[in-house]
């Protein structure tokens, strides 16, 4: 299955390209944000690898915000992530990646939680923060409102959006922030 979406960011220029393929071994999430960054072209390659239990194995960005770049290298081996070869404690434990410059991360816990309506649950995501690269630990919170919403909050509750999902977990709007233009699914690959 391969799912193929285009974001337009709502509140400063930019969008997001991203491609989702599953296989009966896993998934792989791909794809390029441009954006426009406090007035400087901004580029974010990423690719994420998961296993077929939506667990976060490998994320690889390579950015340049103007002509600071940045080439992150993140893996997760149980509880313990590393960034660039090196222990990332402020993150073990986590169960996903978060990339704060898409949205196309949120299919993660929302893939891997399988929640019912009605139902919530707490996780906890090593967060690649924008525009700093830097990677920390973020508690969420998914509750699921109906077949294809979702409350997201971050930030003990001070940050909420409520998520208008595809069927795939995909976003399809993320008040304020960002709205799919375009989404294609192909069943036959």
């Amino acid at each position: 299955m391969i799912h193929t979406i285009i974001w337009r960011r709502i509140d400063k220029p930019g969008h997001d390209y991203c491609r989702l393929v599953q296989t009966a071994t896993g998934a792989r999430m791909s794809g390029i944000a441009l954006l426009s960054h406090e007035k400087m072209p901004t580029y974010i390659g990423y690719d994420v690898e998961c296993d077929v239990m939506w667990h976060t194995l490998r994320c690889n960005v390579k950015a340049s915000v103007g002509e600071q770049r940045t080439d992150l290298d993140i893996r997760r081996q149980g509880k313990r992530w590393t960034i660039n070869g090196r222990e990332a404690p402020a993150v073990e434990g986590a169960e996903d990646i978060d990339l704060g410059f898409t949205p196309a991360t949120n299919l993660l816990p929302i893939r891997r939680l399988a929640l019912k309506v009605g139902d919530s649950a707490v996780v906890h995501s090593a967060w690649v923060k924008f525009p700093e690269f830097s990677l920390e630990m973020l508690e969420q919170t998914y509750t699921r409102l109906t077949d294809n919403s979702y409350r997201y909050e971050s930030a003990g509750g001070k940050f909420r959006r409520d998520l208008k999902v595809h069927e795939s977990g995909l976003v399809l709007d993320y008040p304020e922030l960002w709205a799919a233009e375009s989404l294609v699914a192909d069943k036959s690959k």
